[in-house]
């Protein structure tokens, strides 16, 4: 199975090369977005099977995005990614309706596939 996927992340270089990654892993990558407006404007428009979050973006962060998106009907799943470690966020994550975190140093095609086949969140996104 081939997932859609959009990268959110305020970082072109960042982007650039996540969808290198993912592309050579099989992934098909439909867009990308620098900010939250327009990730959320992307996932309507795309209809991704998963977006690829950064948690700090310049509007608002990768927690609030999850939730909107969560809310939606054929909710995308979300991954986290963060230049931090999970720790760093507390329980925000694990308490967050995304899929799952991986911090950017460890993004791969092979631990995106295993956050997707993970289980899944589903209480609310502290925020």
């Amino acid at each position: 199975m081939t997932a859609r996927v959009l990268i959110v992340d305020d970082h072109a270089a960042f982007r650039s090369l996540a969808r290198r990654l993912l592309t050579a892993a099989g992934f098909q990558v439909v867009g990308e977005a620098g900010d939250a407006a327009d990730a959320l404007v992307a996932v309507h428009a795309l209809d991704p099977d998963v977006v690829l979050l950064d948690v700090q973006l310049p509007d608002l962060d990768g927690f609030a995005v999850a939730e909107q998106l969560a809310g939606r009907p054929g909710a995308p799943l979300v991954v986290l990614v963060s230049s931090r470690e999970r720790l760093d966020y507390g329980s925000r994550v694990d308490h967050c309706r995304a899929r799952g975190f991986i911090p950017k140093a460890d993004l791969s095609g092979e631990s995106l596939w295993r956050v997707i086949d993970g289980p899944q969140e589903v209480a609310p996104c502290p925020v």
